[in-house]
């Protein structure tokens, strides 16, 4: 059977968007990739290509940049948006005036986006019936080494991901699983594909407990030097209070811990991921602990919302809560109070019954 083609659209311009449009080409989509602006785009807007360097070599990929939103929209079957979480809001109200019914969003990761987004599309007054889907990781370890190239160490080759509504996961993940052959994992519903996401799990350990190197060093790889045994002891128990919080709201195995990730073939990255991202050294890099991603996004936001979802269930979180208190000391902000939650999205007074029509039916 032959694999089926889609019309896509490609959302922003990090290190994902970059990898997830090259890839959408090359796989023969009709990939169409939108930013606010042109200038935005840098050299890709006047060469219309992008410089791919991954394991098959160096090559020049076609692209079509625009920053016409309804033309990039028109006739998408699949809008891959990975961007960050904190955009997440702004970008579900410029969409949501164009569009139609069956489209389906893929957050690839998404702190629960699924949700916050839906709810601002609704607020709009959109009434298309729309997926959003999220999954756990990023589906490419890559690096942007200047405005017109991206480095794909490696893809991911498991990703699960959860469908909002989950009335609509068959076709949505139809259409997803397109993009990503293969790859794509059924889970319940987007409350479970955003209990899923590895972000807030690797990265808070990683950079706050290599917070002096970071700030003393030009560069510090966290992947490499950064990553010993005490690290690696706070990764096991913050990911088990993770689990902890999936068991408790029903959601089964596997729970993809993240120590498959050092010690298995079998996580979401497959074959020696973490040997290959340290190899690379694409990840030995000057980190702003105050601005980056890894703070304002991965406990910012993923890091608040687990705590909160453990309060909201009942399940203690002191190793998540501590990484959060000593966050919010080294940036001097009190990301509980100001990051996702389920108190800022109107959720933590919602009972799990009600909850779980939500995540069934949608907004």
């Amino acid at each position: 059977m032959a694999e089926r083609k889609l019309k896509l659209a490609v959302i922003g311009g990090g290190n994902g968007s970059f990898a997830a449009v090259v890839d959408a080409v090359e796989a023969g989509h009709d990939t169409r990739w939108w930013r606010r602006s042109m200038d935005s785009f840098g050299p890709v807007a006047e060469s219309r290509s992008v410089t791919v360097i991954d394991h098959a070599g160096t090559r020049q990929v076609p692209v079509s940049p625009t920053d016409d939103l309804a033309r990039a929209l028109d006739g998408a079957e699949l809008i891959l948006a990975p961007i960050p979480a904190f955009g997440q809001k702004e970008l579900a109200q410029a969409l949501a005036p164009h569009l139609v019914d069956g489209q389906v969003i893929y957050l690839p990761p998404g702190t629960f986006g699924s949700y916050l987004m839906m709810k601002a599309i609704r607020d709009a007054s959109c009434t298309a019936d729309i997926a959003i889907a999220e999954t756990g990781t990023l589906p490419w370890l890559c690096r942007k080494p200047d405005a017109g190239t991206v480095r794909i160490t490696t893809r991911a080759s498991r990703l699960p991901t959860g469908v909002l509504p989950a009335r609509m996961s068959d076709h949505a993940l139809a259409v997803i699983s397109a993009a990503f052959p293969g790859a794509i994992e059924p889970v319940e519903d987007a409350l479970s594909g955003a209990l899923m996401n590895a972000g807030p799990i690797i990265h808070p350990p990683l950079i706050l407990m290599n917070a002096g190197p970071i700030q003393h060093f030009d560069s510090w790889d966290i992947h490499n030097e950064g990553t010993q045994p005490a690290t690696r002891a706070v990764h096991d128990a913050l990911d088990a209070e993770r689990i902890a919080i999936r068991e408790a709201l029903g959601y089964g195995a596997p729970h993809f811990p993240l120590a498959d990730h050092y010690n298995t073939s079998d996580w979401m990255y497959g074959n020696l991921a973490h040997d290959k991202l340290v190899g690379s050294g694409d990840w030995h890099e000057p980190l702003d602990l105050y601005d980056h991603r890894y703070m304002t996004e991965d406990i910012g936001q993923g890091l608040a919302f687990l705590v909160s979802v453990g309060d909201w269930v009942g399940v203690p979180c002191p190793v998540a809560r501590g990484l959060l208190a000593i966050a919010g000391a080294v940036t001097g902000r009190d990301w509980l109070a100001e990051g996702r939650t389920l108190g800022s999205m109107d959720l933590a007074g919602m009972d799990r019954a009600a909850l779980q029509t939500m995540l069934r039916e949608g907004i």
